[in-house]
Formats: structure tokens, sequence, C-alpha cells
């Protein structure tokens, strides 16, 4: 009920806006809509003239004329105007999020205790802020103490609390979300009507929206066709007069039907609805949850050959699970399980819990009251490399195998070449090997396996259908990197990358001619994004990245890049379909409408007024009266954008030459056809 509630206030801003854009400093800046604009404006001068009785054609055809010229321009900026509302509609949903509220401002970062509240306003860049549990993030900032859960669901939509910490790739923050547990110290990097939430919503009602070079180059074409015309139809009234002066035959052209035939043949319909289309593709961007800093990474978005994916998160699920047991020495698989799994018991991590669920799923080892054993848990700690439990008198460690290799040996144990012969065949297949001792002796290995992501093979090899190569970019060395690039599936990968190497990929893709897209949340990750033509930045990211990138995306999924190649993809795809019918449209109204405007001159041309139209009027009335119609069928077209396909490039413009070629041509026929007899049938004309 409330969807439609908001729906119809779209819809009655938008008409109420439609209005308003009658203004001449508005009407301008669309070159073609506003020789409608003028057009409407001539003809009903001319109308008032013909009721003093200076008359270029009948009163009432002229106001007829002058009339559907009004609506012409009015649905051209309804258009506009509905694509401007949907935008404002979801800023006011991003406004009510952004309040003042009262800051903890502190005066030293090492003393929480000592501050001044001041509004979030007044907060300068630099200022160093205080939120506890509960309190709003007064301003973007970036963490530089503390760890805590946050709800971003204000600005992201997603009701799950996500993690934020100093140092790494989640330190950024945005203002408006909330802290749900424990504390942030902030450092404030940006100030009052420049935050992220500022930018926004400034980019979702349209205000920051600047043409893009392609819509930049599609508008020339469009006003060059437009003069064309407009000098053709100029030169028609002094020919018209001239020939039925030597044919003997005919009358000149009225002022009124060089008017009407100047906005039947220009490029009216593709220029009507483009603004609103492009509006329409920013709108749908952030529907997706992805904020452009401009129109022109959209637009390359939609031209992106190669797309560089990092692994882990994108590729991968990220968080590596147990897969195998490997024992060694004449342990038993159900042994080294029990032992792994004693060793995880507490260990809450991703891996930790795969290890326990493994040996539950294959020997049905279930959890055990470790309290009644007086179990003592063993940390994983970055020095050590290993974590594990001391129960009924005995060590279990796991951890990476050097670690355990050194804690085996310094217990006076030995470490098997088995072991060793395993870790490395575990690696070399793209797993992490994880090796589990019980005091001096090595146990076996656990097989832990990056899953790479359900149907992202899919995706890839739809991406590949419509020329767009994938390379994906990881950290580990070349062997795992092919083996699970083999199994997901891609083009091309980068192992043991560096942002340096991730750089010199980019450059060498450009200079061969190819846009390149990638995606990067840390500061590492900066120097690659500013150097790419879509570059995706992560929102939980450093501020770094975030200011490297044109584009970011709230929801901070790596995988995101994919849906906005498929966004920039259907906006050139709807642009280009439109402008096809638009043009095709303009042919089928020159045959339709001239054959029967000089047949009185020249007889000979009623052998092409094959749709036996019944006069000169009712061919102009139903010309014009269709050229303001189809801009109103085709705007939930330009607002929802053609269907995407993953088809080739040369495929795709076969089939828009077919169905909105073709279509363009045909429709235009029918239609005034049909409009032409409803104007018979009841004596209009």
């Amino acid at each position: 009920m409330k969807q439609a509630s908001n729906k119809k206030a779209v819809y009655v801003d938008a008409f109420k806006q439609s209005f308003v854009k009658l203004k001449p400093n508005i009407q301008i800046k669309n070159p073609v809509m506003f020789i409608v604009y003028i057009g409407a404006i001539f003809t009903t001068v001319l109308w008032f003239l013909s009721l003093g009785g200076i008359k270029d054609a009948a009163s009432s055809y002229i106001f007829a004329i002058a009339l559907i010229l009004w609506f012409t321009t009015l649905f051209a900026n309804f258009a506009e105007a509905i694509a401007e509302g949907r935008g404002r509609a979801q800023a006011e949903t991003l406004r009510k999020s952004r309040r003042d509220v009262k800051a903890k401002k502190l005066k030293s970062k090492d003393n929480p205790s000592d501050y001044t509240e001041v509004l979030s306003k007044d907060l300068k860049k630099g200022d160093i802020v205080y939120v506890a549990a509960g309190e709003q993030i007064p301003m973007d900032g970036e963490v530089i103490e503390g760890v805590a859960s946050v709800d971003e669901s204000a600005i992201t939509g997603e009701s799950a609390p996500v993690i934020r910490e100093s140092g790494g790739d989640r330190s950024a923050v945005t203002g408006g979300t909330t802290v749900v547990s424990d504390w942030l110290v902030i450092r404030v990097t940006s100030e009052a009507g420049n935050t992220f939430l500022d930018k926004m919503i400034a980019m979702v009602e349209g205000a920051s929206r600047k043409k893009t070079p392609n819509e930049i180059a599609l508008q020339i074409l469009l006003v060059t066709l437009t003069i064309i015309f407009l000098i053709v139809s100029a030169c028609l009234l002094p020919y018209s007069k001239f020939v039925s002066v030597l044919a003997g035959s005919g009358s000149a052209v009225s002022l009124t039907n060089v008017v009407a035939l100047l906005i039947c043949l220009a490029p009216t319909t593709i220029g009507a609805l483009l603004s609103a289309i492009g509006i329409a593709g920013m709108s749908r961007l952030n529907q997706a949850n992805v904020l452009a800093m401009s129109g022109r990474a959209i637009e390359a978005a939609g031209d992106v050959d190669v797309l560089l994916l990092d692994k882990t998160g994108t590729i991968t699920l990220g968080n590596r699970q147990a897969s195998e047991f490997l024992p060694v020495g004449g342990v038993s698989t159900e042994e080294l399980a029990d032992a792994a799994q004693l060793s995880s018991i507490a260990d809450e991590t991703a891996e930790g819990r795969s290890i326990v669920i493994l040996a539950k799923e294959q020997f049905g080892i279930r959890g055990r009251d470790l309290r009644k054993l007086g179990a003592k848990f063993i940390e994983f700690s970055a020095k050590t490399r290993m974590s594990g439990i001391d129960v009924n008198g005995s060590e279990i460690r796991k951890g990476a195998a050097e670690a355990v290799k050194s804690y085996v040996l310094s217990k006076g144990g030995r470490y098997p070449d088995e072991c060793e012969q395993i870790v490395q065949q575990v690696a070399n297949a793209g797993g992490t090997p994880l090796v589990v001792a019980r005091d001096d002796k090595v146990l076996g290995v656990v097989h832990l396996k990056d899953i790479v992501k359900n149907g992202v093979k899919e995706k890839f090899e739809d991406l590949r259908k419509i020329g767009i190569k994938t390379i994906m970019i990881t950290g580990d060395n070349p062997m795992t990197a092919a083996a699970i690039a083999a199994e997901a599936g891609v083009d091309d990968f980068m192992a043991e990358a560096t942002p340096e190497t991730k750089l010199e990929l980019i450059r060498k893709y450009q200079a061969e001619g190819h846009l390149v897209a990638m995606t990067g949340d840390g500061t590492n990750d900066a120097p690659a994004l500013a150097q790419a033509d879509v570059a995706v930045a992560m929102n939980s990211g450093t501020q770094a990245a975030k200011e490297a990138g044109n584009m970011v995306d709230l929801d901070s999924s790596p995988t995101k890049l994919i849906e906005v190649v498929k966004i920039g993809k259907q906006l050139l795809m709807t642009r280009g379909s439109l402008t096809t019918f638009s043009i095709a449209n303009d042919v089928a109204k020159y045959f339709a409408i001239i054959p029967v405007l000089f047949a009185g001159i020249f007889p000979q041309l009623g052998a092409l007024n094959i749709m036996h139209l019944t006069s000169p009027v009712s061919a102009i009335l139903s010309a014009i009266i269709y050229n303001a119609l189809i801009i109103v069928a085709l705007i939930p077209l330009a607002l929802k954008g053609v269907k995407y396909r993953e088809v080739p490039a040369g495929k795709l413009l076969k089939r828009n030459l077919l169905v909105y070629g073709l279509g363009g041509l045909v429709a235009p026929f029918v239609a005034i056809k049909i409009i032409d007899m409803i104007l018979t049938l009841f004596g209009l004309v």
C-alpha cells in the first residue's frame, strides 16, 4: 500500500514538474526538444493571428497542431521528471537517515572520558570523536582505535551489523550509521555538506549528473540531424510556391504544415527520452547499492572488456573450509579427526568451525563437556601461528606446517617426510595445509580448501559470451592460483600480486586499447583503482580506496563488479535501441507524409500513398499525434531499460536492427493509418 502511495506521489510530482520545465532556460538544455518548444510557441502565435483574420490555414487546424506540439513538449518533460522523481524519492529516504546528532569530540584519543559535546554539523576534518554502543556515528571517518559492530542498514538496507576496526581494510565508517556493540574512536574525514551521504543524495537526485561523452556525442548527432531537417523544411515553403506556379496546380505548403513536418522528421523520440535513459541508468545503479561518482563511470562499465577480480570474497567464499583429513605414520583418519576437532572446539573462526563440522559428518564425533575434563584452550597467535588445547595430560596443536614442525622438534619428536609430502600436495592443489600434532607426534594434515562460489563459473562463461576477459588477482603462489583459476573458469590469473604488479597489468591492457574494471578495498589497491577505467571501491574499505575509485559499493560485495558491468551495458543497449527506433521512425514518417503533402502539385506522388491517407490535413495530424504518443509509450522502456542479454556485440547489433530498426519502420505506418481512420470516422478532418 505504501509502495503504491509512493509511486502515485512520484507521478503527481512528475506531472507538476512537466509544467515547471516549460521555462525557456530549462528547455534550451535539450536542443532537439527546444525546436518542438519553439514550434509550439510559433503555431500558437499563428492561431491567434488566424483568429484576427490573418490565416495561414484553418484556425481549428492550427489550434490542433499547436495543442499537440505543447503535449509533445510536456510528454518529454514528463519522461525526464519521472526519472528525476524516482531519484528524489530515493534521496528523501536517505535524507531521513541524516540528522544532526551530538558528538563526543575528544581532546586526546588516549582519553575517551575527556570530551566536549558538539553537534555533528560543527565537526571539522581531522577531529577525533568517541562513539559508544547505541550511538550514531556523527560524520564520515576512519576508525583509529577499537573494534565494534556497526548497523549500516540506513545506508545499505542490510539489517546484519558489520565489523569495523582500526587498521586493515575495514576501517572506514559512514555518518548516519549506528554502533551496535563496543566502542570506536574515529578520525573525521569529511565535513558537513561534503559527507558520503551528501554526495549520494546529490547523485541520486541527479543534481550532480553531468552528461557523459557518449551522451554528448549522440546529442550532437541529433542536433545535426535536426538542423538538416530544419534547413530542408525551411526550403519547402519557397520551393512549394515555385513548383505550384510552374506546375499550374496545387498550392504552397503552409507555415503550420512546415512546422509540423519539421517536428515529425526531427529525432524527437530519442531527444525526448535521452535524459530519462541516463537518469534511469544511474537510478538502477543506486538501487543496486552502488554510488557512481560520475555518469562517465557507468558508460565505461558498459564498454568494459577486461575485468580484474580479487580471488578472496569474489571468486571464492573467502573462508577456507576443511575438506579432508589426511593422517600420517599409521594414525587412523578417525583419530586425526578427533584430535583436530578437540583443538577446534573453542575456535570461532570459519576454518575452526568447518573442522568441527567435518569430523561430526564423517565420524559422528560430537562436542564434549570439556569443563569436566579440565581442558585449557590455547588461542591462535601470530607469533606461534598455532592454536590448540591441553586436555587429559596431552597437548594438541594445529597450525601452519613450519610452526607445528618446530613445536614437535622442540618436544623431541620427529617430523615425518610423509607429512612434508602431503603438505606439498595440498598446497599444489590450491589448498591450505593445517598440520595437527599431539605432544611430540604428528597425527596428520587437515586440507583447508578455499571454496569457489556456486554459480561463479557460469557467470564467467556469460561474460565470455559478451567478449569480456576475466582475470583473477591473488597473493597466492602460482600453483595454488592456477588450481583455483582452473576450477573457477577465469580466462587468466595473476599470482603473488602486489600493488605495483596490479597497476602495471592495468596499464598494459589499457595501452592495448582495452577498458579495464577492477574492485578493491585497501590502501594498497588505491593506485590500481585510480588507474582503472571502472574502479569499484568497497564502502567498508579505507578512505584512500574510496577516494581513488569512481564507484563505491555500499554492500561491500566484491562480486558487485559483475552487476555494475551489466547495468552499464544495459544503459548503452537501451540508448542504442531507442536511437535506432527513433531514426527508423523518422524515415517511416517521411514516406508517410511527403507523398500526401505534395500530391496536389505532383499527382504522380499519389502512387506512394500506400496507406491511402484521407488528406494532407489528416496525414499531418495523424503523424504529429503519433509523434507525441510514441514518447509516452516508450517511457516505461526508457526507465526500465531493455532486457540485458549475454550475447556478443555483433549479434546484439543485428537483433537491435531487426527488432527496433524494423519495428521503428513498421510502427509509424500502422499507427498513423489507425489514427487517420479514427480522425476520418469522427469527422475531425
